[in-house]
């Protein structure tokens, strides 16, 4: 799952306003209202409850909440089948990204964050969810349901509150039994838990992360890849229920024609890492999630430990983001290890946290287009 790559705000900004003044803007489509976005967040970013015995409504509704897991460039990477009473979970390869993501590590990944949401709510409805691959080296995550005492847990009532908050944090320090949570929440079966706490620690990974990302700005296809998922205003997010929406980094709206013909000028190497700069100096922390085996099932497990992760930050009114160059730049990677002291552990994600302000959400697509 890679972090949105931002573009100079006030560049585009300013090209916004003489494009509206000189080129006649307004013979484009009008931007919907701002209730057309609101509208589509709330609809989106709720809780409700399937009608008791109605197990049809019920699974649907268990995979509403697994799709407001996060997802690499909120490709939503994953398709659902109902029957018989159970939910398999399968990925989606037409929404992969292979410039950013060649293995589809992060497709498993999210994957793995969207079982244990649904996990999560499964419990909340009254249902234990027992999970397991369809064959040995399957990559199709079958949930059988039996019946339970409904607990509601903090993590499940959390999940309309988690998104990825790609601004700049409060740089306060987390009180020690905040992290002890947090590293509770992010440990599984061969998955540990790194946090980076010390200032000279995180300047030392934010100098990868620097370098990762000027190596992947000065990539052709990745930098063509991140500009298909950027929707660039409210309409387009509502219209696609995916990909990146601009304002969710604090970014402006601009008409689609005209983000398309900035964004590839105005994403630089300097300007991104200033931000990088910024958004790490602010952060509380660093969380590096490490994996024992490099296998699509071991990568589920690696986005269900994230998820618990993000779902107790979003409970305790702590923000989260990616910081995954250092891991996405497969040079990169093996240097992180050895700094880390990982041994044979694979490094999968790399997380800010910290207190801040939320920003707009991003959408998800209708529940039939994830349905098979």
């Amino acid at each position: 799952m890679t972090t949105r790559r931002e573009f100079v705000v006030t560049a585009l900004a300013t090209a916004a306003g003489t494009a509206t003044a000189s080129a006649g803007i307004s013979s484009c489509s009008p931007e919907p209202s701002a209730d057309s976005y609101e509208a589509s967040v709330d609809r989106t970013w709720r809780h409700s409850k399937a009608a008791s015995g109605d197990m049809p409504s019920l699974l649907q509704e268990l995979v509403r909440y697994a799709t407001l897991a996060p997802s690499s460039h909120n490709t939503q990477c994953w398709k659902f089948r109902l029957r018989d009473g159970a939910i398999s979970l399968e990925p989606d390869l037409s929404r992969r990204c292979p410039a950013v993501d060649p293995e589809n590590h992060h497709l498993f990944v999210s994957l793995g964050c969207a079982a244990e949401n649904l996990s999560q709510a499964a419990l909340a409805h009254g249902w234990m969810s027992h999970s397991g691959f369809d064959a040995a080296g399957g990559t199709i995550l079958r949930f059988a349901l039996t019946p339970t005492t409904p607990v509601a847990s903090t993590l499940f009532q959390a999940i309309p509150e988690r998104q990825s908050t790609r601004g700049e944090y409060d740089g306060q320090p987390l009180a020690r039994d905040e992290l002890e949570l947090l590293v509770k929440a992010g440990t599984g079966v061969g998955v540990q838990l790194i946090v980076l706490t010390e200032r000279k620690a995180m300047e030392t990974l934010l100098e990868s992360v620097v370098e990762g990302n000027t190596i992947q700005l000065n990539d052709a296809a990745f930098v063509a890849e991140l500009k298909q998922w950027i929707r660039f205003n409210g309409r387009e997010a509502v219209r696609t229920g995916d990909g990146l929406y601009a304002a969710s980094s604090g970014h402006p709206s601009v008409p689609t024609w005209l983000g398309r013909l900035l964004f590839s000028q105005l994403l630089s190497p300097k300007g991104e890492n200033d931000t990088y700069a910024k958004h790490v100096r602010s952060s509380a922390g660093i969380a590096i999630f490490a994996s024992e085996s490099p296998t699509p099932q071991q990568w589920v497990e690696v986005g269900r430990c994230y998820e618990r992760f993000a779902l107790q930050s979003a409970a305790l009114g702590i923000r989260t983001a990616m910081l995954n160059q250092p891991v996405e730049v497969s040079t990169l990677r093996p240097q992180l290890a050895d700094d880390l002291a990982l041994g044979g552990w694979r490094p999968d994600l790399v997380v800010r946290f910290g207190r801040g302000p939320k920003l707009p959400s991003s959408l998800r697509r209708p529940l039939q287009e994830v349905l098979i």
